[in-house]
């Protein structure tokens, strides 16, 4: 069986691990704990506003995504991409909008994220 998926679990009860290229397993793309403490501190201060209420990460061969639901049975509000071709081109991270508009695309996360993190503020005329 070479088609199980990482999350599966394993016969024994125990999750499985993340397939190695030896293995026989497709590799894929995930987020390092570094990351995801980043992707979830701007979650957890956007769902205690009340803005976004359920999340949901895919592990693909080619880039890892975490999306962003403001309801859990809608299309999500933002993607956050993980995709490592772009490392020397435009930064492997990017924050796409629901209409596929890439809103930040750069090289590090904290600065991509910034772009969903932005204050307003009163201007006055």
């Amino acid at each position: 069986m070479t088609d199980i998926l990482p999350s599966a679990l394993s016969p024994a009860g125990g999750f499985s691990r993340v397939p190695q290229a030896s293995s026989g397993l497709l590799p894929f793309i995930s987020f390092s704990r570094h990351e995801l403490n980043a992707i979830f501190s701007l979650y957890g201060a956007k769902v205690a506003a009340g803005e976004w209420r359920d999340y949901s990460i895919d592990f693909l061969k080619d880039r890892a995504v975490f999306s962003v639901f403001r309801r859990s049975c809608e299309r999500p509000l933002y993607r956050i991409e993980k995709n490592p071709k772009l490392t020397k081109r435009q930064g492997a991270y990017s924050v796409v909008a629901m209409t596929g508009l890439i809103l930040k695309r750069g090289h590090d996360l904290t600065k991509v994220l910034r772009v969903l993190d932005r204050k307003l503020c009163v201007v006055s005329a």
